[in-house]
């Protein structure tokens, strides 16, 4: 037994180191992850004190738009997320209405899309419009439901089919051949902003925006364009995201790098403007001329950006999402300075 006892003792003593070894490489890894980390968190922070902060702006208004073409809703805080805004459950255009063979359908095409309000109670989108009963479907779309297979400015994306009932809601309202409404989740494949504009960085994707995260238009340049204008246009007429304040016009076309609220954003190309200018958004009638017409008279680009914009006035500025987090009416604005 005292033998057993001994050779017992022996193996115990002759393990213990292992385990010994084997805690302290552990520790040591942890300890270099650590550091690695530290290092890294150091790094950048020493980047962004480099990069000296200029105020630009302030944030005057943020706007979500659910559903492709139809209103937009006006929110006083908002989560930046790298495919665009969100409001609780409501995401920037992660809703689209489509032909029965998967094609978009816009206000290009449905000016009186606009007219569509949309918002949110209990876990349900929903629809309003004049003169139709108001709507209620739910956010999280039934697995049961087909996935469509659809089509943007040329490029194929998924989205889950909302049903018959806000099917015929829309084609009712729209007077128009059979539409339906699609919904993007977060497992589908986005499209990636390069394909649409190769100016945009690889990482830069959307659901059902024409091409960006995020677009920010500023007071003063909507104020100089209505001076320019007899009949005066609405923020509603541009739909941006975000509307800054306290800057001059057309500022935000120069600003590269920014950081709003604890969101940091980079610029990428200006908005090219097309005939959905036009519709006014409290009638819904397509007027095909102004404010376009006007808006080509002093906002064209410069000829060797030609090939990226064509004959289109810009008018905003698109941005990709570098750094998520929350932004909020009043925040103010600031371009990164090297």
């Amino acid at each position: 037994m005292s033998g057993a006892r001994g050779a017992l003792g022996l193996s115990l003593q002759a393990a213990r180191p292992g385990w010994l070894w084997g805690a302290a490489a552990l520790l040591a890894l942890g300890a270099l992850l650590g550091a690695w980390r530290w290092a890294g968190g150091r790094r950048r922070a020493a980047e962004r004190r480099r990069r000296r902060l200029q105020r630009v702006g302030t944030v005057l208004s943020l706007f979500v738009y659910p559903v492709k073409s139809c209103r937009g809703v006006a929110v006083r805080r908002a989560q930046v997320t790298p495919m665009g805004l969100r409001s609780g459950e409501l995401r920037d255009r992660f809703w689209l209405v489509t032909k029965e063979d998967g094609h978009m359908v816009t206000a290009r095409q449905e000016p009186r899309l606009v007219l569509v309000s949309v918002s949110c109670e209990d876990g349900h989108l929903v629809l309003e419009a004049p003169e139709m009963k108001k709507l209620c479907l739910p956010v999280k779309v039934p697995r049961k439901n087909p996935v469509q297979n659809c089509r943007l400015f040329g490029l194929d994306i998924q989205g889950r089919d909302c049903g018959d009932e806000v099917a015929r809601w829309i084609t009712t309202f729209l007077n128009s051949e059979p539409y339906r409404l699609v919904h993007f989740e977060p497992s589908m494949v986005p499209r990636k902003s390069k394909d649409i504009i190769n100016l945009f960085r690889t990482t830069d994707e959307v659901a059902y925006p024409d091409c960006s995260p995020v677009l920010i238009l500023s007071e003063a340049s909507l104020e100089d364009l209505n001076t320019r204008l007899e009949k005066k246009v609405k923020i509603q007429n541009f739909r941006p995201n975000i509307l800054v304040t306290d800057c001059g016009a057309f500022e935000e076309d120069t600003w590269e790098e920014i950081l709003v609220g604890d969101v940091e954003m980079k610029g990428t190309v200006c908005c090219a403007r097309c005939i959905l200018t036009t519709v006014n958004p409290d009638t819904g009638v397509l007027d095909r001329k102004e404010p376009l017409e006007t808006l080509k008279s002093y906002r064209l680009c410069d000829p060797s950006e030609q090939h990226i914009y064509k004959s289109s006035p810009l008018f905003g500025r698109y941005f990709a999402v570098d750094k998520t987090g929350t932004i909020q009416v009043g925040d103010p604005v600031y371009k990164m300075v090297e």
